[in-house]
């Protein structure tokens, strides 16, 4: 039985260590996340619900090949996360524009799915920390909660961008704030380490779709007028650089914690 538990917990070796690193990569994967949906959508002819479908087997696959991995693997590992990012947008797009779903109604949905999640995921295995992935069950719950967190985020972020008129600039402005405060709250007054990381990790999503918005959208919508094409490309490029980087460097590597 040890033996087997060993195997099991270097198997599933697979998240990588919180570092400004993983920051950076998130906050870069969630503005493609946003500038590629909707430069699919737009440009490839296959409509929203096409493009869904397609980038969700993608999805699947990514996600099969990362499950059956043996430890954590930079470059599958991101491009799942960048997977996930399109595809929870594209959830909200067709909440949104396909079956007339608003923004408010969403970003509620969301948010009570989210937090089943985590309670289902609590509830299971007794703690929501992204150090203690060592079971498959763990690494699902993991995955997720990681979707409805892309899924809530575009939710939310449109609401306040475009639903409440506060725009890209200010949205950004204001998501940033809070993500500072909370970091503020848990290196100077001790929040709790994941009740931070996953507040955190949900509002990347919003800064960075706020972000892609503002450079991507045309002036006249108060973006910078880059297009869809440009910024999804230049922070494509970006992400590649820093995924290499980290599978070169060992950077982010984790060792497994047996909670």
């Amino acid at each position: 039985m040890g033996t087997t538990d060993s195997m099991l917990q270097k198997m599933l070796n697979k998240v990588p260590e919180i570092t400004l690193y993983f920051w950076i990569i998130k906050i870069l994967c969630t503005t493609v996340g946003e500038t590629a949906a909707d430069f699919l959508n737009s440009n490839l002819g296959l409509g929203l619900t096409g493009t869904t479908i397609v980038m969700s087997a993608l999805l699947i696959v990514a996600l099969a090949i990362q499950f059956r991995l043996r430890k954590y693997v930079p470059g599958v590992y991101w491009i799942a996360v960048v997977l996930l990012s399109v595809v929870g947008t594209l959830i909200t797009d067709n909440l949104t524009d396909n079956l007339g779903v608003s923004l408010v109604t969403s970003t509620i949905i969301f948010a009570i799915v989210l937090a089943a999640t985590f309670a289902a995921w609590y509830k299971s295995e007794k703690t929501l920390s992204i150090h203690s992935i060592s079971t498959t069950r763990r690494e699902a719950f993991y995955w997720l909660a990681i979707l409805f967190t892309f899924a809530l985020g575009t939710a939310s972020g449109d609401l306040l961008a475009e639903k409440m008129h506060l725009g890209y600039f200010v949205t950004l402005l204001l998501v940033a704030g809070v993500i500072a405060a909370i970091a503020v709250a848990h290196l100077r007054f001790r929040l709790n380490a994941i009740l931070s990381f996953w507040l955190a990790y949900i509002l990347t999503r919003p800064l960075g779709a706020s972000l892609g918005d503002l450079l991507s959208q045309a002036k006249s919508d108060g973006g910078l007028g880059l297009g869809t094409t440009v910024t999804s490309a230049l922070f494509l490029v970006a992400i590649l650089s820093l995924v290499i980087y980290l599978s070169v460097t060992k950077r982010d590597a984790t060792e497994t914690s047996t909670q």
